[in-house]
């Protein structure tokens, strides 16, 4: 990636835009240059779709869980425990961390009751000892682009490869 990548980036998340010709307005790369680095982009698995934005809430899944899920430790216990959370309806990310616990997983559901179904499927896992959710109460931020987070010097300094060339 080199800095014509991460302008081209900064549009998609930013402003939401897919359209090469609105990306060649935002960024003044030209627009042939845009429509190479985006397949270039995609070819490298940097851009995975051209998905919409959602309104979670509008569309009826305003409830947020976060769950703290604690395993018995096990030789390869991250990838079945791990799969087994992920195959779970309504479950929208799970990650397995560093800590005390083992897992973070977070739903987006329409209502109460669907949260208890979730913890009950999680503590059905026989790997799973405990459980801990949370409701969001408020969203503070949820910036579903991170690069929106970073200003562009500070990905250019850590992300390019000053040695590819400027194409």
């Amino acid at each position: 990636m080199d800095e014509k990548d991460i302008r081209i980036l900064m549009a998609v998340a930013s402003e939401g835009v897919r359209s090469p010709d609105k990306i060649h307005e935002l960024t003044d790369i030209p627009k042939s240059t845009v429509h190479y680095r985006l397949s270039q982009l995609r070819e490298n698995g940097i851009l995975k779709n051209d998905l919409y934005d959602l309104d979670l809430e509008k569309a009826g899944l305003s409830l947020t869980l976060i769950s703290e899920i604690y395993a018995e430790f096990a030789e390869g216990y991250h990838e079945s425990v791990g799969e087994k959370l992920a195959e779970i309806e309504g479950v929208n990310q799970v990650y397995f961390t560093m800590g005390d616990t083992d897992f973070i997983v977070i739903s987006h559901v329409p209502n109460r009751e669907m949260v208890e179904s979730l913890v009950e499927e999680y503590e059905a896992i026989d790997e799973i000892q405990r459980t801990s959710s949370k409701f969001v109460i408020s969203t503070v931020k949820d910036e579903p682009n991170p690069i929106n987070d970073f200003e562009y010097e500070t990905l250019v300094e850590s992300i390019t490869d000053k040695s590819e060339s400027d194409t």
